[in-house]
């Protein structure tokens, strides 16, 4: 299949386009309708169950000997592995636990758990029965767990004991005991899987315990629903008020995850993929449970860290050993991995000959890192992008299409089914290679986001500002050749002097420098020019004089982007404020510079970060001053 080819048939007949792609899946009412124009729904006539696309037709079709799941932990030194009759038996069991526990169709479950096994039965079985799942990252503090509980009201709470680090392990239980003293909304029950590294006390009345549960209930079928009835509610992290809870229909999801795995990743039954992320996020939905499950994959469960677990060699070894396909992790993972072995030592130690390609999202993959990588592992490494309101990748190279064309600096050119333009704020389109609005226009393809859980105004704000078009929010260019460019957000682009840059083309350069390991420029306030760049800079640890690395980043920058693009200041910090996704928090960066009130969202990686980089930057303008 040729790229052009298939983004012409999207284009051209996106109704005829995605039927063909919902063959892949088996239904139990094969809609007759691809797109209702006026409901904006994808396969509205369509009934289907995802679990049974995921586990039971694999068994069925002779391959339930396969392996399904393969769990790593090198924190607490376990593996497992589950063939699909093994998923399958435990599935339809978890799903009895529930229906035990008075859960039904079109109930809302929270999961609140680590990366363990009992986390993906639980989500598969809420859709075996019609229920709807809302996983809320393990770990999150009680506040921005009562938020959740309170919006979507759960009929019943799955969590575990404990949840584990590099170095600590993390009770769960006081978490969630002080989220629901704190929520209007009471669960009826809450399911707790005990731990061995740390047991909880379970609450009397309310409490279950997961392991007697399971072993006492029956196994259940699977229940048919709508196509577009909600499979999940996932919300997008918020430093205040209510979150969104970002609503995804069924049938249309497990299409695109199932016309991705193929044609966007080029892997298929039997194939060992992937995704280094967390069932928290939108990632671990789509890649670590539904999409590689519809496709017959072998999905990798890891509950680990790139470096740490135990050193930066892990993902490595586990490639080697599981003979993975297709690997796909954060560039803040690979930003890591070369911190702490910048020479690619441990890259050489393992068999890699399994792996055809390395794919990165999460947020932009700067050129140096990408090429980094690219040239020790003689691999294709793909940036690729996508949101949580999208559900699936929209920019990408289409390794499965014969896509090898990879420009560093871009995510892709458009997957087929999205219809990208950018525009200025006054709507009007912009030139090749011209930085603007990034947009999408409507309708979105299927498994994009249909609503915001009991949230319609807010559903429609993000369509609001350029009428016909889906806002991402980020900063976009697209060049002559079609390939897209990703520049961060549109907070992201400064205003200095009248001139609109770029802190992600910034980014760019100063990531080049040889000693840089990881960086963020954001825009400070200025009297005289609006908006000036402030660089804050990760270096390698014997990186020499940073005098002479601060001159060569600004004569850079200068040279690259121009002496508009000078920045005001160059920080050395030792870390960079992040989210347990790996995103840089670069609002909080800007709040430090702007001398602005730090709102820290639950969402840090580590909240000692920003005193320290406070303490550093404030070491700094003494010095200088």
């Amino acid at each position: 299949m040729d790229y052009r080819a298939v983004l012409n048939a999207a284009e051209n007949d996106p109704e005829a386009f995605w039927l063909d792609a919902a063959r892949a899946l088996d239904w139990d009412g094969f809609p007759a309708t691809a797109h209702d124009g006026d409901g904006d729904l994808w396969f509205p006539d369509g009934t289907i169950n995802l679990c049974h696309n995921a586990v039971d037709r694999h068994v069925a079709a002779g391959r339930g000997d396969q392996a399904a799941l393969i769990y790593e932990s090198p924190i607490t030194g376990k593996s497992a592995s589950f063939s699909f009759r093994e998923l399958l038996g435990r599935v339809s069991r978890t799903a009895g636990m529930l229906v035990d526990a008075g859960v039904g169709r079109g109930d809302r479950v929270v999961i609140y758990m680590p990366m363990v096994p009992e986390a993906v039965f639980a989500m598969l079985a809420c859709a075996r029965i019609g229920a709807v799942h809302s996983v809320v990252f393990g770990g999150f503090a009680a506040p921005e767990l009562a938020k959740r509980i309170d919006d979507c009201q759960p009929v019943c709470v799955l969590s575990a004991s404990c949840g584990l680090e590099p170095g600590r392990t993390i009770a769960y239980k006081p978490l969630l005991d002080h989220a629901i003293e704190l929520c209007t909304h009471k669960p009826d029950s809450v399911i707790v899987l005990q731990r061995d590294e740390l047991r909880a006390e379970l609450t009397p009345n309310r409490d279950i315990d997961w392991h007697a549960a399971f072993f006492a209930a029956r196994p259940v079928d699977c229940v048919p629903v709508r196509s577009t009835d909600p499979l999940y509610i996932l919300y997008t992290s918020g430093t205040t008020g209510t979150p969104k809870g970002v609503v995804r229909d069924t049938g249309g999801y497990g299409t695109a995850l199932a016309w991705s795995m193929e044609h966007i990743y080029g892997v298929g039954a039997g194939d060992v993929y992937w995704a280094a992320s967390d069932i928290g996020w939108v990632v671990g939905h789509s890649y670590i449970v539904y999409g590689p499950l519809l496709a017959g994959c072998t999905s990798v469960l890891f509950e680990g860290k790139p470096v740490g677990t135990p050193d930066a060699g892990i993902f490595w070894r586990l490639i080697d050993k599981l003979r993975v396909k297709v690997l796909f992790t954060a560039p803040t993972a690979i930003r890591a991995i070369r911190r702490a072995d910048p020479d690619g030592a441990f890259i050489a130690q393992s068999d890699l000959s399994s792996l055809q390609a390395l794919f990165l999202a999460g947020e932009r993959a700067d050129p140096d890192t990408l090429n980094w990588i690219a040239d020790l592992l003689h691999k294709p490494v793909i940036d690729h992008w996508w949101q949580t309101e999208i559900g699936w990748p929209a920019i990408a190279t289409c390794h499965g299409l014969g896509e090898s064309e990879i420009r560093p600096g871009s995510a892709g050119r458009a997957v087929p089914g999205f219809r990208f333009k950018v525009q200025d704020d006054n709507h009007r389109e912009v030139d090749a290679d011209k930085v603007g609005n990034l947009l999408i226009e409507q309708p979105l393809p299927p498994g994009a986001f249909r609503a915001l859980w009991n949230n319609p105004e807010k559903f429609a704000a993000g369509f609001a500002d350029f009428p016909g078009h889906y806002t991402s929010g980020d900063a976009g260019m697209i060049d002559a050749d079609g390939f897209i460019h990703i520049m961060g957000r549109t907070d992201d682009i400064i205003n200095v002097a009248g001139h609109r840059l770029s802190t992600g083309q910034m980014e760019e350069v100063v990531a080049a420098h040889p000693q840089a390991v990881e960086c963020a420029v954001v825009g400070a306030a200025d009297q005289l020019k609006g908006e000036m760049a402030v660089a804050f800079v990760v270096t390698r640890p014997d990186s020499g004089d940073r005098n002479a690395i601060r001159k060569e980043l600004v004569a850079s920058i200068r040279e690259n982007i121009g002496p508009i693009a000078s920045p005001r200041s160059v920080y050395f910090v030792d870390g960079l404020p992040k989210t347990r996704s790996g995103k840089i928090l670069r609002n909080l960066l800007r709040a430090i510079v702007n001398d602005e009130e730090i709102v820290v969202p639950q969402t840090i990686e580590d909240p000692a970060v920003i005193d320290a980089l406070i303490a550093q930057l404030a070491g700094a303008e003494a010095a200088s001053g």
